[in-house]
């Protein structure tokens, strides 16, 4: 199953001025490519969910609840993949 990508990570890509794309590597989301579509790392796992999609399926205060327990529990997470999860999906 394809995960689809919700418009708050667009929006958060256009910030960076990254390009995100349904990911084709194993359970990753997103593909991360950068302004010159260079591939730069995948991210987000599709059994899981993030930021967007409790918004969606559970409303805004649990979203943020989740987001707060997301952003502890990754808060030693320095890496690329890591840091662009965190904006990209949190």
């Amino acid at each position: 199953m394809q995960y689809t990508i919700k418009q708050y990570s667009k929006d958060q890509a256009k910030k960076l001025n990254v390009v995100v794309r349904p990911s084709t590597k194993g359970n990753f989301k997103i593909d991360v490519y950068d302004s010159k579509n260079n591939y730069i790392t995948s991210i987000g796992d599709k059994r899981y969910n993030d930021y967007p999609t409790y918004i969606e399926s559970k409303g805004i205060e649990y979203a943020n609840k989740r987001r707060e327990l997301y952003r502890i529990r990754h808060k030693n997470d320095i890496g690329e993949r890591g840091r662009l999860a965190l904006q990209l999906l949190w």
